[in-house]
């Protein structure tokens, strides 16, 4: 029987797909964390524009008494209330009882305060504890919190994603004979059973999901080397108006990353799914768990005894 036949028939068989599962398993361990992350970030943010606008902070007062302070008085009001810090921004909004947004600097560091320009008062600061939270949310997502080194590592973890989805598409093929047993779990089968039917499954039906985000967060953190391939390929002509082919490819990934192309629906569909490589990285570490470590855990206490009583004899004869 050739490779082929066997692959078609018998995968489990074939050394290739054992050291493609090897490849598989220690990629997912190796990069779980990562994932989990990623995945659970990502599916927050789907929303992140709703929630950035349900938790900013629009403060409105009470309009008098007198008339609304002139920009110049209200940055004399706000270097009193600091004086330490510079006014380098004075937002006057066109509603008569919205409070205005002052940013002040010192040695590099901003802060923004809301100020009543009737009364002069300080009201607090502009942005809300949540919407605070949802910009670190969207740097942890986006950047590591580490800025553009934070990016760098996203892009190669992106990469590495890549490699754990294809590997793992390559791995799920069970045989011509149970192929379609492999497309759903079961869940009368035994734990073990059911934890790698459910792994299958899911792998399966979310591949095409998991292959996009993968590939659209390797762009979304290394814009300028897809734009660069692009400018290779197609030379931008400074005359035309016409949006590049490979433009409007690029502009897609993202929109298809964030699931921001159509409705409410699909938001929800990407939030859902994209919990789903957070399900991989756990029913994944479970097999790597009984397959692997609980094993070895079990030979490293039967040899430890052994090991003793060979030392202690050892020691008797000295």
């Amino acid at each position: 029987m050739n490779a082929w036949n066997k692959w078609w028939t018998r995968p489990q068989t074939l050394l290739l797909r054992k050291a493609l599962f090897q490849i598989h398993l220690w990629t997912g361990i190796g990069l779980g964390l990562y994932v989990l992350l990623m995945s659970v970030t990502g599916s927050a943010l789907v929303f992140r524009r709703e929630m950035a606008r349900a938790l900013a902070r629009d403060t409105h007062i009470a309009v008098g008494p007198g008339t609304r302070m002139s920009e110049d008085e209200l940055k004399q009001v706000a270097g009193r209330a600091y004086p330490d810090y510079e006014v380098t921004r004075v937002w006057l909004r066109k509603n008569p009882d919205q409070a205005v947004e002052i940013w002040l600097e010192r040695r590099g560091k901003r802060m923004e305060r809301l100020f009543n320009p009737y009364t002069g008062a300080d009201l607090g600061d502009s942005l809300r504890i949540g919407f605070r939270f949802v910009l670190w949310l969207v740097d942890l997502h986006d950047n590591l919190l580490g800025g553009q080194t934070g990016r760098l590592i996203n892009a190669a973890g992106g990469i590495f994603t890549l490699l754990l989805g294809l590997t793992g598409a390559i791995i799920w093929w069970p045989g011509i004979d149970t192929w379609i047993r492999s497309l759903s779990f079961r869940w009368k089968t035994n734990p073990k059973g059911f934890n790698w039917t459910l792994h299958s499954a899911l792998g399966f039906w979310t591949f095409a999901f998991f292959f996009m985000w993968a590939i659209s967060g390797v762009y979304l953190s290394i814009p300028g080397k897809f734009n660069a391939v692009v400018d290779f390929l197609e030379p931008l002509n400074p005359s035309s108006r016409n949006l590049r082919f490979g433009d409007q490819v690029l502009f897609w990934v993202a929109q298809l990353h964030f699931g921001r192309f159509a409705g409410f629906w699909v938001k929800i569909i990407w939030t859902i799914v994209g919990l789903v490589p957070a399900a991989l990285f756990l029913t994944g570490t479970l097999m790597w768990w009984k397959r692997v470590l609980k094993p070895w855990m079990v030979r490293k206490a039967i040899v430890s005894p052994g090991m003793h009583k060979i030392d202690v004899a050892a020691r008797s004869e000295n």
